[in-house]
């Protein structure tokens, strides 16, 4: 127990939630990918480079979070410039050589490795809107030029990760707008940032249904997919059993099949009968097969998961005594809790069907890593504000040992100017930029 807690440094709520996640992500993909099984014709080959993938994902959360927080600053540097030349070049490429995965060009390729570049360029919007919104703040408030600088730099990104993938724009536009919201921007930015979303959005709508199905502009291509996905979404008519297309609505159909079939405990991992027939079970649909097999009782232990790590977040942002930190712990739980609500909100029908893994259980290779890094950067500021309790702990004891002493020693003189000198003493160290002690040349 004492290694472990050597090796796993930070909040210990934090690493369970993430082993949790990990142990249903093994036994669901495990479960969930029969049709990666068939292609390959071999049992263990999909489940054994999940595990792998795993493995590696545990090195990277156990080396990000030895990193120093303040570290986490430069990263937009050379991640952002790099994912959006990539998005250009890859978007450019699927337009012109017509080399598209369900009609959208987000992978690219590296020494034979695949990975989406829009992930990384998620992970640079965060930190930079943390970084903007911790930036000269005004009696608590934000800067007005931190409004100027997200808009600047961070919604042309966000733009450009909407013409290949929409929901991620989406959740990620949400996620900056609440980190906006919890920065406390000013009033009248807030209403302004909230007039053009609604505008946008509006605009958006009237954009995608104007589109002509056929059409094959580079700007344009992703439209008629939207339309047609908010077009079944919006359809109230009700379809007999016989006359349902379930070929064309194949992944919606078997999806609500395996929720339909569930109880309250479920078939057992394993057992699902759907996830031979929904091409995504191991992914977009994982929710449908753990709900299938674990029933609801396992949804609602993984939704709980999710809550928990959202609240863990709050409680590390409350502990911290900068800015920056606190705005990124709550950005980056803000970006995996959203995520992973709407991939199961898709799941159960309650929103049109978009290709969002479930954070750290659906197979993946660059959305796991990535959001093992997620893990790895709270885990590394959970570390910051451990130390900080530390240290206000050992202040304290030393001051109320210094009490007892001249308690003892039957002093006469005024102790209030030496206990003032230790109140402000104590206050200075958790404020200043640099602290004194262990972790002096961290933080």
């Amino acid at each position: 127990m004492e290694l472990m807690n050597k090796l796993l440094k930070g909040d210990k709520g934090i690493w369970s939630i993430y082993f949790f996640l990990c142990a249903i992500s093994i036994l669901e993909v495990f479960s969930a990918a029969s049709t990666l099984t068939y292609k390959s014709g071999n049992h263990w080959a999909p489940i054994s480079s999940h595990i792998i993938i795993l493995l590696v994902g545990v090195v990277v959360v156990w080396a990000v979070h030895l990193i120093p927080y303040k570290w986490f600053k430069t990263f937009p540097v050379f991640l952002l410039p790099i994912s959006l030349g990539l998005m250009l070049f890859i978007s450019a490429m699927g337009y012109f050589t017509g080399n598209r995965i369900n009609g959208a060009a987000r992978w690219s390729e590296f020494m034979g490795i695949s990975f989406q570049p829009s992930e990384f360029a998620k992970m640079a919007v965060v930190i930079l809107v943390a970084y903007f919104l911790s930036f000269n703040r005004e009696e608590n408030n934000a800067s007005p030029n931190a409004f100027k600088w997200i808009m600047c730099l961070c919604m042309p990104a966000i733009a450009l990760i909407g013409l290949e993938n929409l929901s991620t724009a989406m959740l990620l536009f949400l996620v900056v707008y609440l980190m906006m919201l919890i920065g406390k921007i000013k009033r009248k930015q807030q209403f302004w940032l909230t007039g053009s979303l609604l505008s946008i959005g509006f605009l958006g709508l009237l954009l995608i249904f104007a589109t002509p199905n056929d059409t094959q502009l580079p700007l344009l291509h992703r439209l008629p997919t939207w339309k047609n996905r908010i077009v079944k979404f919006a359809d109230t008519e009700k379809v007999a059993p016989a006359e349902f297309d379930i070929d064309n609505d194949a992944q919606e159909a078997h999806a609500h099949i395996a929720i339909a079939k569930s109880h309250i405990v479920g078939s057992m991992p394993g057992n699902s009968i759907q996830r031979d027939f929904l091409s995504q079970a191991f992914s977009d649909f994982i929710f449908a097969i753990i709900i299938e097999e674990m029933g609801l009782f396992g949804g609602l232990i993984v939704v709980c998961l999710y809550l928990w790590l959202l609240v863990r977040a709050g409680r590390i942002a409350k502990k911290c005594d900068k800015y920056f930190p606190a705005f990124l712990v709550m950005g980056i739980a803000l970006l995996l809790v959203s995520q992973a609500m709407l991939n199961m909100m898709v799941a159960v029908g309650l929103f049109p069907i978009t290709g969002q893994p479930l954070p750290l259980i659906s197979k993946g290779g660059t959305s796991t890593l990535v959001n093992c890094i997620y893990i790895g950067m709270l885990l590394s500021i959970s570390r910051y504000t451990i130390y900080l309790t530390e240290l206000k702990k050992k202040e304290k004891e030393e001051q109320e040992e210094l009490l007892r002493e001249q308690a003892e020693m039957g002093s006469e003189y005024d102790l209030s100017s030496d206990i003032s000198m230790i109140t402000n003493e104590s206050e200075e160290s958790t404020n200043e930029k640099e602290f004194k002690g262990p972790y002096e040349s961290d933080y």
